[in-house]
């Protein structure tokens, strides 16, 4: 049975990262890429949880920005424990959202 005080939680989508650098630098690079949205970043110890409601949209140029590197979309997946929604990835960005909302 689904708590309604919470059901706004299962429109929640974004990526869950290993500790470390990339994972600071995809929680900075979250909130430049999508200004709009409130982004919230659980820190969990061993990994953190970035999410906001309905899409989340990351760039390779903004976490190149962050790292102070270069950085290939494809590296993102090292360090991605986890991710809430479904997923598109290019080699410029990568996508986290729902196609249907609660």
């Amino acid at each position: 049975m689904t708590d309604i005080s919470t059901a706004y939680r299962n429109n929640r989508v974004g990526p869950v990262m290993r500790h470390g650098d990339l994972a600071v630098a995809v929680a900075e690079a979250a909130q430049i890429d999508n200004p709009d949205r409130q982004i919230t970043v659980e820190d969990k110890i061993a990994y953190l949880r970035i999410e906001t409601d309905d899409e989340l949209v990351l760039t390779r140029a903004t976490i190149e920005d962050m790292l102070g590197r270069p950085f290939s979309m494809n590296d993102l997946e090292v360090d991605l424990a986890s991710f809430a929604g479904r997923i598109d990835t290019g080699a410029d960005s990568v996508r986290f959202y729902y196609a249907t909302h609660l």
